[in-house]
């Protein structure tokens, strides 16, 4: 069994040591702008501020079937600039990075700042980071940036062919980067300069029976990385293109789930998008205190439930850190200036709720002295946010493989590759769908099953973890655009897991039958 779902569970990683490459922007520059910025603030009456400065570049590449249906690149260079005064931020970001627009903006800030005084609830207290000067390039091999349109073009173009040459009556391919440079200097005295590169390759394949009047899809299960040119080559794309034409072929035939309760092995390809949406979003500060509300929702956990909540069971240990290889929020500071190594802490321990999400000004409101490293701005032009970390269920420190999992289930479903998915405003009830289902029967996988989901609610679905498997069965995955604030950011964020037994599920038939 191992062998048969290899493809599934890991894409090879290929990391190298070579440097991201060099800041591409004028440092010199950059350097003066933030100074002007800090010291007019500073004079102006700021108790504190800080500004961000750089580049954006993203690429977008799509291909369907047997031609290049889009390519499209663009850069995007500006500044933030946020103040705190009388105890309320104020914030100005502009698209331009030049002495005049940084002057305007430092006293746009100031005046927004004021602006919002009458109407504060609570006055902002910062807690007082070490001032780090400091240089972050993320290690990679190959800029992806500098490989060729034709190159790319092809990649896709082969990816399709292989999914059409193994059952596939059609494919769509894509492949997204980014690249963010940023000069980040606060009132403070911290320095930083940082860059990072993240990879997204993606495909979808879809079989069609006409006489049935039936299709079926499946998704790419690569993952974004944290990685250049390297990771992509290195994933095996062409092998799992050829693999999900022959998969999606399969489900077409392949018998519906039946709805009720049922024991569930959840792979980790589908397991991270469930660690984001119920416990990512569920334990984040500023969904907590309202301030999300009106666009991304609040949240059933109350700052009360620190460390009395029973989140999950004794198995259940989600870890924050910025600092897994490849990972899509493993950086060296954060977007407040706080270091990696402040976001490297437990937010469940063994089933038990101890740590908020929290940035820079959110800890005081619960009685808290620090936050602890978690803002991310997805420009240099938009105020930073609470934004997850790396967040990850920890596996079992016992040996426990796959096979074991399936061994201890008379009945039930694995579930493969996240699927639609959905949940409420408070991140309470959910229901998740997926890529693949096969049926688990007297402890041994069984046929593919098709049109299945399943259900709950967060706290009694992590309670029912009963199995996990070890470090040997961990795979990282992620997203590239967790939305989230008004106007809208996009952050990157991985989660990682093992495959985890779940007793007693709802599962459901997503066909409308029984």
């Amino acid at each position: 069994m191992a062998q048969r779902f290899a493809p599934l569970l890991d894409a090879p990683e290929r990391s190298s040591a070579a440097s991201g490459g060099p800041f591409a922007l004028d440092r010199a520059l950059l350097d003066d702008l933030a100074d002007m910025a800090l010291k007019t603030a500073k004079s102006a009456g700021a108790s504190y501020a800080d500004i961000r400065l750089g580049e954006t570049t993203r690429e977008y590449s799509y291909a369907k079937d047997q031609r290049l249906e889009h390519f499209d690149e663009r850069s995007s260079r500006g500044f933030g600039l946020r103040v705190l005064l009388g105890g309320s931020w104020g914030f100005y970001g502009a698209r331009r990075l030049d002495a005049a627009s940084v002057r305007e903006g430092v006293a746009r800030a100031l005046e927004n700042a004021r602006a919002v005084q009458p109407i504060q609830g609570r006055p902002i207290a910062l807690e007082e980071l070490p001032a780090h000067q400091a240089e972050w390039i993320m290690p990679m091999g190959e800029d992806p940036f500098a490989v060729s349109t034709g190159a790319k073009a092809d990649l896709l173009l082969a990816i399709c062919a292989a999914a059409r040459d193994n059952g596939a009556d059609f494919c769509s391919a894509s492949l997204s980067l980014a690249r963010e440079e940023r000069l980040f200097a606060n009132s403070f005295g911290a320095r930083i300069l940082q860059t990072r590169t993240r990879v997204h390759p993606s495909f979808t394949a879809t079989a069609i029976d006409r006489a049935a009047g039936r299709m079926a899809s499946r998704d790419s299960l690569t993952p974004a990385r944290g990685a250049g040119w390297e990771y992509v080559t290195g994933a095996g794309l062409l092998e799992e293109a050829a693999l999900a034409g022959r998969q999606a072929r399969e489900k077409i035939a392949a018998k519906p789930v039946v709805s009720g309760e049922t024991d569930v092995i959840i792979d980790p390809t589908n397991l991270w998008l469930t660690i984001h949406e119920t416990v990512g979003h569920s334990t984040e500060l500023d969904r907590v205190l309202g301030w999300e509300a009106n666009f991304a929702g609040t949240s059933f956990v109350k700052p009360s439930m620190l460390d009395n909540l029973r989140f999950g069971s004794e198995l259940m240990t989600i870890i924050a850190d910025r600092s897994q290889p490849g990972a899509l929020s493993t950086i060296g500071y954060d977007d407040d200036g706080a270091p990696a190594d402040s976001a490297e802490f437990r937010i469940i321990d063994k089933g038990v709720f101890r740590n908020f999400q929290m940035a820079l000004g959110q800890a005081h409101y619960i009685g808290l002295s620090s936050s602890n490293g978690c803002a991310y701005a997805d420009s240099p032009t938009s105020f930073p946010i609470q934004r997850m970390p790396n967040i990850s269920l920890a596996p079992n420190p016992e040996k426990c493989s796959l096979d074991e999992l399936v061994g201890g289930i008379e009945y039930g479903i694995y579930v493969v590759g996240a699927g639609s998915w959905s949940i409420d405003q408070q991140r309470d009830n959910f229901q998740f769908g997926g890529q693949l289902f096969y049926e688990i029967k007297n402890g041994k996988l069984g046929d593919m099953l098709r049109d299945g989901a399943y259900q709950g609610r967060t706290i009694p679905f992590w309670n029912s973890l009963d199995g996990l498997g070890d470090a040997s069965t961990y795979h990282l995955d992620g997203t590239f655009t967790c939305g989230k604030a008004e106007p809208v950011q996009v952050a990157p964020v991985s989660h990682g897991s093992p495959p985890a037994r779940f007793r007693n599920v709802r599962v459901l038939n997503t066909s409308g039958g029984a």
